[in-house]
């Protein structure tokens, strides 16, 4: 196995990228890393399981590291029906780390297509850095990039050089996190045309694109768990036969998100399967009441967990972050989804704590409110 340090150097990129065309012609596997931990808890030095082109390492959300393992079949079937639904092969500025599915899926869409992707260059993410990147995007045909959700967020209230050069995409795939219908009505508004994108690393990448799934990809609902199966399929996790044995089976990848299906045939995921909160006896959706929160006016994003509680067994806690003066979040919250939905208490923050590439890291916002976290 082949590791790559990402260290945000130039030539760590261009190391990346001859690295990933090798593994895609059936050269050695590529392990893309930034945590030289997380690189340890892969055993580079050991073979690669048969057919793997790279490894995404990842915390993952309960912080035990994993590796997924992704062949060339399934990063090129991916970028290729990418392409289809998208309007065919184009020119892609990367603006997301590399050493995460969806920037690395930018890099093998790229080579794929033909063409040199852009680079966001710098620290952090800056709505001036990404006009500045997306200047240097050259040649005819279709424009796309890859966005988290806050950085969308923050083109649109920036409104000046960035939010321009979004504008000019033909399409933005936005992924990691959901995309909220305030923040669709705001793109849409501003006439920056987005593609909320629903999948992980196991999917290599984005397999579900505005609730309907990608060519070659099939979805199903067993139990309200969403499945997944197609070429794009991950073919397990690096040396945990066992963690393979239980999300794999049948050709199908059985996610950790509960979906339903509409008439139209449109996918929504509701959240994650233990996104539940058992308050006073009730179960009650923290998704659902994120979804409420975030609805409301005055509010720009939320979290909410279930707190241990005396009374409660869990007690419903939100971490706001505010947009102007937000109202009655609790009526609300009581109108829509019922009394036992009302959140117990709410806390105000300028922003939420994130996982990788856009992730609300929920553990985080347990450890913030339960030592009464307020700003």
């Amino acid at each position: 196995m082949l590791p790559v340090h990402l260290d945000g150097s130039p030539g760590a990129l261009e190391t990346l990228k001859r690295a990933i065309a090798r593994a895609l012609g059936g050269g050695p596997a590529v392990l893309p890393f930034t945590d030289p931990a997380l690189r340890d808890a892969m055993a580079p030095d050991e073979p690669a399981e048969p057919e793997t082109a790279v490894v995404i390492a990842t915390s993952g959300s309960t912080g035990a590291p994993k590796g997924v393992l992704l062949s060339a079949r399934a990063l090129t079937a991916s970028a290729e029906a990418t392409h289809a639904r998208l309007g065919g092969p184009g020119h892609w500025l990367l603006a997301t780390p590399a050493h995460y599915i969806g920037g690395l899926q930018v890099l093998v869409r790229s080579l794929l297509a033909g063409t040199e992707p852009a680079v966001l260059t710098g620290t952090g993410f800056r709505p001036d850095d990404f006009a500045a990147a997306a200047a240097t995007l050259t040649g005819g045909g279709p424009r796309y990039t890859a966005l988290v959700p806050t950085q969308l967020v923050r083109l649109l209230d920036d409104g000046g050089a960035g939010l321009a050069a979004a504008k000019t995409f033909d399409a933005i795939v936005l992924g990691a996190a959901a995309t909220t219908p305030a923040v669709r009505e705001r793109a849409a508004d501003a006439g920056v045309r987005i593609v909320p994108a629903y999948g992980m690393s196991e999917t290599a990448s984005g397999c579900v694109y505005d609730g309907f799934p990608l060519d070659g990809v099939r979805v199903e609902l067993a139990d309200g768990r969403i499945r997944i199966a197609g070429d794009v399929l991950a073919h397990g996790y690096r040396g945990r036969p066992d963690l393979t044995a239980e999300a794999f089976g049948d050709g199908w990848f059985t996610t950790s998100d509960r979906g339903i299906r509409h008439d139209d045939g449109r996918l929504e995921v509701l959240g994650r399967a233990d996104d539940m909160i058992n308050t006073g006896g009730v179960k009650v959706s923290a998704n659902a009441i994120e979804r409420v929160l975030c609805a409301q006016p005055g509010v720009r994003d939320a979290c909410v967990v279930g707190l241990p509680d005396p009374e409660w067994g869990e007690a419903v806690v939100a971490l706001v972050v505010p947009a102007g003066e937000p109202g009655d979040l609790r009526a609300a919250v009581r109108a829509e989804l019922g009394p036992a939905s009302a959140p117990k208490r709410i806390e105000f923050g300028t922003e939420l704590p994130l996982r990788g590439p856009g992730k609300i890291d929920r553990a985080a916002v347990k450890t913030r409110l339960q030592s009464g976290f307020s700003g």
